[in-house]
């Protein structure tokens, strides 16, 4: 059993690995060659302002005055360039956001293993291609392009790391350090003959990196008087620096300016995912070779920020923020980045048709470039027979195109050479995400294949080593027939053979390979495939289909779940009614209603909203109450039966019970004093921590029984749980306990119909921690149900409240959450310890049902996982696949944990004497 342990571990961390290298490997490729356009750039040089966190409303819209928080950037939408709203994707983060507009192409998904921090791969960008670029601002950020570029021409200033502090009071001092750097440079370069002759060179890029706006939205949130008032510093020191480089330049009509942001923000100060407040930003460009504004009468867009803004007379053009780096280049005559999937937006460009037209061929030829390498690479990589070329742009409809491009430039029939090229690029584009996704679907269902065959393993040694199945009367095992080993070892040759013809990774070779071995040690257990197909047939094919398909919707719902929290409502509905449906109902109905009552009060949970900033006092002081009355009802029920309580016993009660009272005025007085401001008072902290050290050692001190002990749990782990609690979630504990209790009942009487045992009270039960083995029964049919039902429990345990913890919280409230997400676990392991003991389970074929159900589950998550989208729905469609693929290594911590606090009896000092009670 340890072997196959150990070799399950092996199997799930391959499959774990897959995702990566199917989901998340790079589209980037190398190779091609650079494009720019054959004639003379409108400007010498460019300034791109970059505002971080910057919102297209926060910028565009008027304040309650009817004036503009930047007046300077308005008076230029008015008068002097062009304006839009850019669009840009998620994940809307700096770091995306910059290589977007900097780099052309939109988020390197294989940066999830980097934990996005930064890119895995090196990247051409506007920076790299041009003659020189100085830039100023974040440390996060400029570092990037300086990285990746070829050279020494990119050169970066920036300040100190600790200045960027989201609690500062005045974040604004970022920027003005950028624009007050800025302006002492050009002064500085008067008296540098080397920098003002580098300075006055052509393709010269000068970026501005602003992160006041940013910090101040994450502090403050957007609507804040400090977040606005940034934004006028901001649009005063644009100002200023548009002022220098005419000075400097001696205002000679060559400078090319563009502001923008790389995200938004939520009204909550946060940016991440794709609401419009974060993905809509704004772009205002003016200055050389930009079309100056251009007054209309109507315009059509599905909002209304034009009437809201103001600025329904001033023709708006929408750009994709991929598209800003092509424009970028193609304003200053330099290669467009070699990785940019950007559309020139050409509505922006001030010149002539035989210019636009130009440039947008460049930018066809150059993103043709790069489906043309990705195919290369594909084809060398694939047997002639096997390959499938990308059928709606094949070589001859590419030249067809580009020959039918030149002879519209020589007509002069500019407009069609533009509406031609933006035909090639979407095809290109849909080429380059088809070659990317060739091999996904190969190795997908190799992985796929890996998992049915290892689930197909596990249900045999079930059957085998843990089941009831007759077993047909057969000499001895005989060991596999030669012709199978045979068989697989071809198998597993020509597997080999066909991947090193086509020079896969290694890795190719692991996903490959790694089923063929795994359905060899399923077919050599053909006689116990034969003992089962036996029994399958003497099974009702009517049963047979109705457990398959209860069986398929349990699975079902449990991955739903996942998603929809209302799933796990409608499986406790349906919980509640099961008893109904059987003889349970006719032998215990007090059993049945209380379960079914407090199926349905859990029930009620996931219905409620995700847990948020705003406590409910109230809530925690009604659930304080109810532990109080909790530990009421235990010391009544056991002085009604009489039982001697042995004095250390008597004060652990006593102790959980204040312990409670304590927690709540900790709770009562620590929300009363942050009310005040006056922090948190030293004894409410002394109390907190003491109360949560001893909240795993409070319960060995009780005595062994199992109602007892299984109550001792509960009290304890409540006042830890008060704590931590901020409103209704506090009754969850509580509600989800008393169904766990009822449970153990429940399961107790459906031994009765087989006649497994003779029911025992709990009273008389004693957790042990030897438990011997003869005593253990054989697997049971119902044994897979009791195995879901606690697969469920742990699922509403965990998504029951919605509250969980974030990655990007401090460590110690991170670890005080995650104890809070643990505490609901461990009540149900408990329960679920009780229901081994009096059901007399197995825990180790326990285990390998639920393994059976994560892997069927992880196999829905492994197609179900996502490489598009924001950080927060890939990350959480990993965290899916990871929460299942290691369900059962959990459920073996969580057992030991429940077995030592059920299973363990501590005492205070010298012997125990009893007191009659």
């Amino acid at each position: 059993m340890l072997l196959f342990f150990a070799l399950g571990l092996l199997v799930h961390l391959v499959f774990f690995a897959s995702i990566f290298d199917i989901y998340f490997t790079s589209p980037l490729v190398h190779g091609m060659t650079p494009q720019f356009t054959p004639l003379p750039p409108p400007a010498k040089r460019l300034v791109l302002f970059v505002a971080d966190g910057l919102r297209a409303d926060a910028l565009y819209e008027l304040d309650e005055d009817g004036n503009s928080r930047a007046p300077f950037i308005r008076n230029v939408i008015m008068h002097e360039g062009s304006w839009g709203v850019s669009h840009t994707r998620v994940p809307t983060e700096s770091r995306p956001g910059h290589v977007a507009l900097i780099a052309g192409f939109y988020e390197d998904v294989s940066a999830v293993a980097k934990g996005w921090k930064e890119n895995p791969v090196e990247f051409d960008s506007l920076f790299n291609e041009s003659k020189y670029t100085w830039s100023w601002g974040s440390p996060d950020i400029l570092p990037m392009f300086a990285k990746g570029a070829s050279g020494d021409h990119v050169y970066t200033y920036s300040y100190d790391a600790q200045r960027e502090d989201f609690g500062a009071h005045d974040a604004a001092k970022l920027d003005t350090w950028v624009f007050d750097k800025v302006k002492d440079f050009f002064d500085a370069a008067r008296n540098n003959q080397s920098l003002f002759s580098k300075l006055n060179e052509e393709k010269v890029v000068f970026f501005l990196h602003l992160l006041g706006i940013d910090t101040n939205g994450h502090a403050h949130r957007p609507s804040s008087r400090e977040y606005k008032d940034n934004i006028k510093k901001v649009d005063d020191g644009v100002k200023e620096i548009v002022s220098v480089f005419k000075h400097f330049y001696g205002d000679d009509g060559k400078t090319a300016f563009i502001f923008t942001s790389d995200h938004g923000m939520t009204d909550w100060g946060s940016h991440g995912a794709g609401h419009p407040s974060e993905t809509l930003t704004p772009f205002v460009t003016w200055g050389a070779g930009i079309k100056c504004p251009q007054n209309v009468s109507a315009q059509q867009y599905d909002d209304e920020f034009l009437k809201e803004w103001r600025l329904e007379n001033w023709k708006r053009r929408d750009v994709n923020q991929a598209d800003i780096a092509p424009l970028m280049a193609s304003l200053i005559g330099v290669p467009f980045p070699l990785n940019s999937v950007g559309i020139l937006p050409v509505g922006y460009l001030n010149n002539t048709g035989l210019f636009k037209a130009e440039s947008m061929f460049t930018n066809a030829v150059q993103i043709l470039e790069q489906f043309k390498v990705k195919m290369t690479q594909k084809k060398e990589t694939t047997l002639p027979f096997l390959f499938t070329p990308f059928k709606l742009l094949s070589d001859s409809q590419q030249l067809d195109i580009l020959r039918k491009a030149r002879s519209y430039i020589k007509q002069e029939k500019f407009d069609e050479v533009v509406s031609l090229c933006e035909e090639l690029i979407d095809l290109a584009l849909r080429g380059l995400s088809y070659y990317h996704t060739y091999d996904r679907l190969f190795l997908g269902i190799n992985v796929a294949v890996g998992f049915v065959g290892w689930m197909s393993y596990a249900s045999l040694l079930i059957i085998k080593s843990h089941s009831n199945i007759p077993r047909g009367t057969r000499k001895e095992s005989k060991k596999p027939h030669h012709l199978l080993t045979c068989s697989f070892i071809a198998t597993g040759v020509l597997v080999a053979c066909f991947l090193m013809i086509q020079a896969c990774p290694w890795t190719y070779y692991v996903y490959c390979l790694l089923p063929v071995p795994i359905w060899y040690a399923v077919l050599k257990e053909h006689e116990v495939i034969q003992d089962l197909v036996e029994s399958l047939l003497t099974f009702p094919l009517r049963h047979l289909a109705a457990y398959l398909l209860v069986f398929t919707l349990g699975i079902e719902v449990l991955v739903l779940s996942f998603f929809y929290r209302y799933m796990l409502t409608a499986g406790l509905l349906v919980f509640a009614g099961w008893p109904f449906l059987t003889q349970l109902w006719t032998r215990a109905k007090i059993t049945c209603l209380s379960w079914a009552f407090f199926s349905l009060l859990l029930a009620v949970f996931p219905l409620m909203p995700v847990v948020g900033r705003k406590p409910n006092l109230s809530l925690v002081m009604g659930a304080g109450l109810l532990v109080l009355l909790l530990s009421l009802a235990v010391l009544t029920t056991l002085v009604k039966r009489k039982i001697n309580l042995v004095k250390d016993e008597l004060l652990v009660l006593l102790l959980q019970m204040l312990s409670a009272v304590l927690s709540m005025y900790v709770v009562y007085s620590t929300h009363h004093s942050l009310l005040r401001k006056e922090g948190l008072p030293l004894m409410n902290q002394i109390v907190s921590w003491t109360t949560l050290a001893s909240s795993l050692v409070v319960p060995l001190l009780s005595s062994t029984v199992l109602s007892q002990r299984l109550a001792s749990i509960l009290l304890s782990l409540m006042s830890t749980y008060l704590l931590l609690s901020t409103g209704y979630e506090a009754l969850f504990p509580l509600v989800l306990s008393c169904l766990m209790f009822v449970w153990i009942h429940m399961e107790q009487e459906t031994l009765q119909q087989p006649g497994v045992s003779c029911k025992q009270k709990l009273t008389s039960i004693q957790f042990t921690c030897n438990t011997n083995i003869a005593q253990f029964r054989q697997l049971y049919l119902d044994d897979i149900r009791r195995a879901f039902f606690l697969v469920f429990f742990l699922l509403t345990a965990f998504f029951g409240t919605g509250n969980i913890a974030s990655i990007n919280s401090p460590f110690m409230m991170g670890a005080l959450m995650m104890w809070k997400i643990l505490i609901p676990f461990v009540l149900v392991m408990c329960a679920f310890e009780a229901v081994q003991i009096t059901t007399q389970l197995s825990s180790k074929g326990l285990f390998l049902v639920v393994l059976i159900i994560s892997d069927i589950m992880a196999l829905h998550f492994f197609f179900l996982v996502k490489d598009s989208g924001s950080w927060l729905d890939i990350g959480t469609s990993i965290s899916h696949y990871v929460i299942v693929m290691s369900m059962t290594i959990f459920l073996v911590f969580l057992n030991g944990l429940a077995q030592l606090l059920t299973t363990k009896k501590l005492q205070l000092c010298g012997k125990p004497k009893s007191h009659f009670m």
